[in-house]
């Protein structure tokens, strides 16, 4: 499944980096790619192991807002 996710907080590429990193940590993700400058993660990942809820709790935990 793809989706995309609205990331707030984020204010430089460290951010941006470190929202990519906690997303790829989640199970079950195949791929991320996070932009900067639209403020969101677009995520491809297998709804069999994750759910949209575990996405936005890595983003949570890794000091950002997920809308």
């Amino acid at each position: 499944m793809k989706t995309a996710i609205k990331i707030e907080g984020m204010s430089c590429d460290g951010c941006r980096r470190g929202a990519e990193g906690a997303l790829k940590r989640v199970p079950g993700v195949v791929s991320v790619e996070v932009s900067l400058e639209k403020g969101e993660a677009r995520v491809e990942y297998d709804e069999k192991k994750a759910a949209l809820s575990d996405l936005k709790a890595a983003v949570a935990a890794a000091g950002f807002r997920a809308a």
